[in-house]
């Protein structure tokens, strides 16, 4: 049996504050790489500007996501699966840009192994501990 939504002791509370916190993270990683200076945006190097457009704004969806997770909403729990399936859409539309030789940066490539690889985490869980009510 689950504990109250939030305690510590509930296993949900790490993976829902991570996911605030790797939103919060990714809307400022993505808003400096969109909206700084031309000096500063060109630190990033070749952007494929769909992927960064989607990360920004997935990264709103992660904090959305992770508070319903830490309240045990089910709403979170379809919310965590569908951005998974839409982190793998915008990943396998990454491969054909690579594979079409377009520019890219491989810390692209390792950035959405690892949002593939949270999320496929945090929908885990999410599925398996908040019940269809």
């Amino acid at each position: 049996m689950l504990s109250r939504p939030g305690k510590l002791s509930d296993p949900l509370a790490f993976a829902a504050g991570f996911a605030v916190l790797f939103g919060v993270l990714t809307i400022l990683s993505g808003g400096t790489a969109l909206f700084s200076s031309e000096d500063i945006r060109s630190n990033f190097g070749d952007v494929v500007q769909t992927v960064l457009w989607f990360n920004f704004v997935s990264g709103f969806w992660y904090v959305l996501t992770g508070l319903g997770l830490w309240a045990h909403r089910y709403w979170a729990v379809q919310s965590s699966v569908l951005l998974l399936l839409a982190i793998l859409a915008v990943f396998a539309y990454l491969g054909v840009h690579i594979l079409d030789g377009g520019a890219f940066e491989m810390r692209t490539v390792v950035a959405m192994t690892f949002r593939t690889f949270c999320w496929s985490l945090i929908s885990m869980m999410a599925v398996k501990l908040i019940p269809h009510r």
